[in-house]
């Protein structure tokens, strides 16, 4: 849905105030997972960027794109590397893990050429963003991001309570 208004929003060039996620706005049984913050935090961070930034219509338009493309090799590349670890974590298990060394051996290149291979997809996508940002405007998105990132940690942490609080409550029934 968040998707829907934000892709009309855009086409409209209109710029509304994203509504908060349905976990802080008390709808009962609106957990949500932590993709969907994720994906609503992008969606978020477009929204917010062109008052951050200080962007034109025209500049704004071109950022987007790349932006877009930004978050797209960040959730890429953190799928891939989640992966790698969850097989590394079963194979070092001390209960069920295996003493393979060479699968333990294939899993750590694979990482490695992951970490490798996504340096270089985040350095490409940066520059597609610094692109169509002056140099103030690249300093800000530094921040912006920054910013950004304490916010959906901060989220992350209150959705966690949360989920938290309502599990003791429905203990207690």
């Amino acid at each position: 849905m968040l998707t829907l208004v934000v892709a009309s929003c855009l086409a409209a060039g209109q710029l509304p105030p994203a509504p908060a996620p349905p976990a802080l706005r008390g709808d009962p049984g609106a957990a949500m997972s932590g993709g969907q913050i994720q994906r609503w935090f992008e969606a978020f961070t477009v929204l917010q960027a062109q008052d951050a930034l200080q962007m034109s219509e025209t500049q704004y338009g071109r950022f987007v794109t790349r932006l877009k493309a930004l978050q797209d090799a960040r959730r890429k590349h953190q799928l891939a590397r989640n992966q790698i670890m969850g097989d590394l974590r079963r194979l070092t298990n001390p209960q069920t893990g295996s003493n393979d060394e060479g699968s333990l051996g294939e899993r750590l290149r694979a990482l490695r050429e992951e970490d490798d291979r996504a340096a270089v997809d985040l350095r490409r996508a940066f520059e597609g963003v610094d692109e169509t940002l002056d140099v103030r405007q690249q300093g800000r998105f530094r921040l912006f991001e920054e910013r950004m990132e304490q916010q959906k940690l901060e989220l992350l942490m209150k959705t966690r309570q949360n989920a938290r609080a309502a599990a003791r409550g429905r203990g207690k029934s």
